[in-house]
């Protein structure tokens, strides 16, 4: 997932003592889960879904295969808001005893399934309810196209038990049939293999052949058409936003292609990208086969596209060898982060990846100093909501780490040890401790000295930066820095635009300006060059958040506007935030809030609660 830039709100909650979650991984808790795979764990899905726009409730059932190598009397799944109706054994239609314990407020309950020794099928049947946490209702006029109502789900991190009854739990994953039956003019897809027409009959069936776990169980329903870019990717979007988003990502097939000659074969058949409304709340979510996109990324010149890059890293790491738990989502994504700017660099070249680079560790160091305790790459969020570790942290920290493992072991031993990572690893869950266990078998031990060099223990376990972390460089940041430099000396600032040309270096100067900038220069520099008007939703975000800092009132009508149309929570944290630093802006936000919020997702819409309470 696509999740950088930003920090997190603490919303802290007790886990239910009498129901203590567990997990799945060669014995390892898991926080977040009530399942107890040891006992009784999933190994399939058959899922049957009708969905109502009417009464913004999904229903039907999901058959569970299986498997009880203890001969227990029980299976745990994970719930939370869902009715359940009915839970039958087997081929037949003889219900069995269930119970649903203690609700928490952000686990859910515990479904207690009764079930025989010999048992290998149980089958749920439910209804979702009107609040369901992942699942997102637009209206007609909240979507791009204004004639037809859209559905979108968002699991990650805890939030598939909102929508299915599962063993919700990053280290326990399974294979999946569905078949969603939906009104006749509008398609569905899924994580998985999909229709690329419309089906008159409105029922679309699914299959997702490899193991995943239910984080990345996905549904998108709405008024969508498909457009492919080369034999094996494509976007589907609405038809208004089809072919500004295939001239845009007409280069993921580059990717692809360049992904492969790093870390070996994309597994998963075909990659497309499902481009939804704005009301999505992180830029893009690798859900296997069919990343989930904002249009945010859509910025008419392709400057954004390294997003695409990283949800297609995903496809290596985190859906082909996953963090077993939320604690290990280091493991996710530092890694992509590191893939994704190998991608950059071997398709758009290694300024481009630098720059990036440079941006990123901006980012970690303020994530360093907004993040409290939580600065370890292995992190500790029992009894706390697992999307507090969703940060830089983990982005660009564990970036920084596998590049400091790159500098001194060498870019190509380090290849050839995350290839045989992703391929020994694949489709499996793992921890930090069996990553850190096959990094010393199989790059350290190899090599006197190495560890002493990286330090491996004080990247993961201890706070902060190691004083070892690998120095970042931009040579066109380089000039950006004199550019700045210039305008402080003289204030002016004609040849700015022809000095200033790519989306990274505009970025990269915004932030560069000096903490006591005025309003009046703020106008000076956007006359020469109209960054109000900016459509770039990354350069909007940096500088509409200057100018509330700032008071830069000429750009109060579009930061209005970007935060009424825009659901992305990197970009509304920042802003709410900031808007939220003086009583005058606290009132501002909370009435903008007001228009807002309905547009807003509930992962996003949650943490702007508590900054406006």
């Amino acid at each position: 997932m696509k999740y950088i830039f930003i920090s997190t709100l603490c919303l802290f909650f007790g886990a239910c003592q009498q129901n203590k979650p567990h997990s799945s991984n060669e014995g390892s808790a898991d926080p977040h889960s009530y399942s107890n795979p040891q006992q009784a764990v999933v190994k399939h899905l058959d899922l049957d879904l009708k969905v109502d726009f009417e009464s913004h409730i999904l229903s039907g059932r999901a058959e569970w295969t299986i498997e009880n190598g203890t001969n227990s009397d029980t299976i745990i799944f994970d719930t939370r808001g869902l009715k359940i109706e009915k839970v039958v054994l087997g081929e037949d239609v003889k219900e069995t005893s269930f119970t649903l314990g203690k609700e928490d407020k952000f686990l859910g309950q515990p479904l207690k399934v009764h079930i025989k020794p010999s048992s290998t099928k149980v089958t749920i049947w439910y209804k979702t309810s009107e609040e369901a946490a992942a699942l997102q209702w637009l209206t007609p006029a909240q979507t791009a196209g204004k004639k037809h109502p859209f559905l979108f789900t968002q699991s990650q991190a805890i939030l598939a038990r909102t929508w299915i009854p599962c063993q919700d739990s990053p280290g326990i994953r399974f294979t999946y049939n569905a078949v969603v039956t939906v009104p006749h003019e509008l398609m569905a897809v899924m994580s998985a293999e999909n229709s690329q027409k419309l089906r008159t009959d409105g029922v679309y069936h699914f299959k997702q052949v490899h193991a995943i776990p239910s984080y990345l169980m996905a549904l998108a329903v709405g008024d969508l058409q498909f457009q492919k870019t080369d034999e094996r990717t494509g976007v589907y979007a609405e038809p208004v936003t089809l072919p500004k988003a295939a001239w845009e990502f007409a280069e993921m097939g580059k990717m692809v292609n360049a992904a492969e000659k790093l870390y070996g074969p994309y597994r998963w058949g075909r990659y497309d990208v499902l481009v939804l409304p704005p009301s999505f709340p992180f830029g893009g979510m690798e859900n296997p086969m069919l990343t989930f996109a904002a249009p945010t990324v859509i910025a008419g010149d392709r400057s954004l596209v390294s997003l695409i890059a990283h949800e297609l890293a995903h496809s290596w790491s985190g859906n082909l060898v996953t963090n077993a738990t939320w604690n290990d989502f280091w493991l996710n994504e530092g890694f992509t982060t590191y893939f994704e700017r190998r991608i950059v660099e071997a398709v758009y070249g290694r300024e481009e990846a630098e720059m990036q680079e440079v941006l990123g560790f901006q980012a970690l160091k303020e994530s360093i100093g907004e993040s409290g305790d939580d600065t370890k790459l292995k992190g500790n969020f029992a009894g706390r909501d697992p999307d507090e570790g969703m940060t830089d942290i983990a982005y660009e920290k564990g970036y920084f780490f596998l590049k400091t493992i790159e500098r001194a072991a060498g870019r190509e031993a380090f290849d050839k040890f995350l290839k045989g990572y992703f391929d020994q690893h694949a489709f499996k869950s793992v921890t930090t401790e069996e990553f850190v266990k096959y990094l010393e078998s199989n790059l350290l031990a190899k090599n006197a000295g190495l560890s002493d060099k990286i330090g491996v223990s004080g990247w993961i376990y201890q706070t902060g930066l190691p004083s070892n972390i690998a120095p970042v460089n931009s040579g066109k940041f380089n000039a950006i820095d004199s550019l700045v430099a210039r305008w402080k000396a003289t204030n002016k600032t004609a040849g700015l635009k022809d000095r200033i040309k790519t989306t990274n270096e505009l970025l990269y100067f915004i932030k560069a300006l000096p903490e006591n900038l005025s309003a009046s220069q703020m106008a000076l520099i956007d006359k020469e060059l109209a960054i109000t008007k900016s459509g770039n939703a990354e350069i909007q975000c940096a500088w509409y958040t200057l100018a509330v800092r700032h008071q830069y009132k000429p750009a109060y009508a579009r930061t209005e506007e970007f935060l009424v149309n825009v659901g992305r929570r990197k970009f509304l944290l920042p802003l709410y935030k900031e808007m939220a630093a003086t009583p005058e802006g606290k009132a501002w936000a909370i009435q903008i809030y007001k228009k807002a919020r309905p547009n807003y997702h509930s992962v996003s819409y949650n943490t702007i609660d508590q900054i406006l309470k």
